[in-house]
């Protein structure tokens, strides 16, 4: 018994680690990318504000999708998912969200089982101040049963695209790796490894706020110039 859970315990620390590696790469990537394309400003330009006009400081998201539990499962089907959220924008390139999501999860003939989950994402726009952009998310939040009655931690991270249909309306979509650390699932369900399951969603971000952040960089700009105007020659 003992020789079995070293085993398990080290399968599922091989896992995570894979897991962190993989994300710590993406995220490495994804700023890197970010900073190539981004247009570095030069003294007295004015600074890049498209963010605060195609998207906030501040936003409400919504999400609709299906789950999709992942392992050694003889049916596993498509189940429903939802949920919504709220984003602060930290600067243009980050934001920090927390979303309240509904789901289901099944094996068919086995069972078939609802769940939440509340997480915390931080989360990498890599072109804030252009209408498309990749984006990036990791995070961990709490795995639970219909009305709580259990709940396990858990981590997830994702990658998506969106596109700004309009000003501060934008159309988003994703897809989602959950880890639930946790071998036990359902009543009739014992893994001998923690539970993986996908996410996969599209949905909106309804922005709001940054105007006076828009307003501040460029009055900001304006006195610089002022008090550094450009040499003329004479």
């Amino acid at each position: 018994m003992k020789c079995f859970t070293l085993k398990y315990q080290k399968s599922i620390f091989k896992k995570q680690a894979c897991f962190l590696l993989l994300v710590v790469a993406f995220f490495n990537g994804l700023v890197s990318w970010s900073q190539i394309n981004s247009t570095n400003p030069t003294f007295n330009a004015l600074p890049q504000t498209d963010f605060y006009d195609y998207r906030g400081t501040n936003a409400v998201s919504t999400m609709l999708g299906t789950a999709l539990i992942n392992g050694d499962y003889a049916n596993p089907e498509f189940g429903y998912y939802y949920g919504i959220g709220y984003k602060k924008s930290l600067i243009p390139h980050i934001n920090v969200n927390l979303t309240f999501n509904k789901f289901n999860l099944i094996d068919k003939g086995v069972f078939k089982d609802g769940f939440i989950s509340i997480d915390f994402n931080a989360e990498i726009l890599a072109f804030p101040h252009e209408r498309f952009s990749p984006f990036g998310f990791i995070g961990g939040g709490v795995h639970a049963s219909n009305y709580f009655e259990s709940a396990v931690g858990k981590a997830q991270a994702g990658l998506g695209i969106e596109y700004v249909i309009y000003e501060s309306f934008i159309f988003r979509l994703f897809g989602e790796y959950n880890e639930v650390f946790e071998p036990e699932l359902t009543d009739v369900t014992v893994q001998t490894e923690n539970v993986v399951y996908w996410r996969i969603a599209g949905g909106f971000n309804f922005y709001f706020g940054g105007k006076k952040k828009k307003a501040k960089l460029l009055n900001a700009t304006s006195t610089i110039i002022k008090t550094n105007p450009i040499p003329t020659d004479k």
